[in-house]
């Protein structure tokens, strides 16, 4: 899967004890809501598996896990460095203005007056609001500020429209 098909969720980080229990670093909110998921799908440079979750559990600040196929420690092992990604379609469907940030990513940024301003590339987590990285003849910061930066979403035109001086 490629694209808006699948949404990275999180990485396997190390192995948890000798019957093959993974650590996961998620990045779910809260955490532990990575576990709602299976089949995970993994992925390192161009190999990919899909993989049951069978069990997981939050373990101190870590999440750990238990894969299909997955029984001893040197399997686990193996897996460490590996992207947990999932399809699109088991994530919970949003409510009306609400958007999953992998649904953002890609996505053209224009101004109200045309000016193309480039593509969302990722965005930034603060304790305010978020922030879009939008790269095009230069990187730009936005404010994901609905209603306010952000004029309208339109994820099948695969476009965006902000208030936003394209000099700032």
């Amino acid at each position: 899967m490629a694209g808006r098909e699948r949404v990275e969720v999180g990485k396997i980080t190390g192995v948890f004890g000798v019957r093959g229990w993974v650590k996961v670093f998620s990045y779910t909110e809260p955490r532990e809501n990575i576990l709602n998921y299976s089949p995970w799908l993994l992925s390192r440079g161009d190999k990919t598996r899909e993989v049951q979750l069978l069990e997981g559990k939050r373990q101190g600040k870590t999440i750990v896990a238990h894969l299909q196929d997955v029984d001893d420690r040197d399997s686990a092992a193996g897996l460490c460095g590996w992207d947990i990604a999932v399809a699109h379609g088991q994530l919970p469907e949003t409510r009306e203005g609400e958007y999953y940030w992998a649904d953002l990513v890609g996505l053209q940024v224009v101004t109200q007056n045309g000016v193309d301003l480039g593509r969302v590339d990722y965005l930034i987590a603060t304790g305010a609001n978020d922030v879009l990285v939008v790269k095009g003849d230069r990187e730009r910061l936005l404010p994901f500020l609905q209603g306010q930066t952000i004029i309208s979403i339109d994820l099948q035109e695969g476009r965006m429209i902000v208030d936003w001086d394209p000099e700032f």
